[in-house]
């Protein structure tokens, strides 16, 4: 690994309206110092480390990709993406490590390690749901469905995703200081606000688990795999990993970019602190794969095409029901205009019967 001893400076300086750098003579494998205008890294990446990395990522991914096609688990591209983004990031810092000059190499590994992660998050979103609509009686917990549950956090996963793709963006490698300001404040609100959604989701998947559990002692509801139990302690510990991450990302990026900050400049901190729990978050969910206790057809949210044909068939039962309202309403009034005409015509048969008892 190269070291900063390896590198001289350049006799020129350039300077802007807020700071000053110097451009620094590249030494071994492209590496200056961070505080240099041409450094496109925080720190020294670690080959070795990146290899690692990249390997581990992709052997989680590839056992993602037959456990998806083994449990027949459509949605669980998800999280392979998640895991491949983690994979192309690793082999792109690997190859910044022996390239550290290149500018593409450090802004694809920043960025794709910076947003892999709401991937798992979603895929985390979708398994609670499909978990609530397989195993819950009402399917629905606190008033919500669990088609809605699934649907409404991953679209706010989605925005995440977006606030936060515009404050990685902006925080690539030879950025000026008020861009790269701009970028960590925005990012930093993507984080906020991907954590404020978390802890919603938990709390709904506690209610979720307790209702459950619940219904099995009361014999409500009687469930013949209890794996989904396996599979919510699986959500559990992700989202817990998760939060750890996020944590370490709010504490690095509020604490600035300077120097005296050693959590941006110290490659072991984001290995340890954001790599390491998505590795172990990806390694969790894979081992207890949702596929163990979403079994069959019923495990699935019905297709769009179902759905509408569902809605169809419910609204056809609601005009029947109210045609059979209607039908029995004006049989009662029939009923009674006939035994008010049947009275009329006694009454009748009576007055005739008296006036012709008169006659005689």
């Amino acid at each position: 690994m190269p070291t900063p001893t390896s590198t001289s400076l350049a006799s020129t300086t350039t300077t802007s309206p807020t700071a000053s750098c110097t451009t620094a003579v590249p030494g071994k494998y492209g590496y200056v110092p961070p505080d240099a205008c041409n450094a496109y890294w925080a720190f020294s990446p670690s080959f070795a480390a990146a290899v690692a990395f990249s390997t581990l990522f992709g052997i989680l991914m590839l056992a993602q990709i037959c456990l998806a096609i083994l449990f027949r688990k459509g949605f669980c591209w998800v999280m392979i993406m998640g895991a491949s983004w983690e994979v192309v990031a690793f082999i792109t810092r690997a190859l910044g490590a022996h390239h550290q000059q290149s500018l593409a190499y450090a802004f694809v590994s920043s960025l794709l390690f910076l947003l892999a992660p709401l991937w798992v998050n979603a895929y985390v979103y979708m398994t609670a749901g499909r978990l609530i609509w397989t195993f819950h009686p009402e399917k629905r917990v606190c008033g919500v469905k669990a088609l809605s549950i699934g649907k409404y956090f991953v679209w706010l996963d989605i925005f995440s995703f977006i606030v936060q793709g515009i404050g990685g963006s902006m925080l690539s490698p030879g950025a000026s200081a008020d861009t790269m300001k701009l970028g960590k404040n925005i990012y930093m609100t993507g984080l906020g606000v991907q954590q404020l959604f978390i802890l919603l989701f938990i709390a709904l998947v506690v209610r979720f688990h307790v209702e459950v559990l619940r219904y099995e002692q009361t014999g409500t509801a009687t469930l013949v795999n209890n794996k989904w139990k396996w599979v919510t302690y699986a959500l559990y510990a992700s989202l817990v990993l998760i939060t750890m991450r996020i944590i370490f990302r709010l504490i690095e990026f509020s604490a600035g970019t300077d120097i005296s900050n050693p959590l941006p400049y110290h490659e072991i901190y984001p290995l340890v602190l954001d790599a390491m729990p998505m590795l172990i978050a990806i390694f969790i969910l894979t081992v207890v794969h949702p596929g163990l206790a979403l079994k069959g057809p019923e495990s699935e949210f019905p297709s769009r095409k179902e759905r509408k044909a569902e809605k169809k068939k419910i609204k056809a039962e609601k005009k029947a029901r109210k045609r059979e309202r209607k039908m029995a309403k004006k049989g009662a009034l029939a009923m009674d205009t006939s035994y008010e005409h049947q009275q009329a015509s006694r009454e009748e048969l009576m007055r005739e019967d008296i006036e012709m008892g008169h006659r005689i």
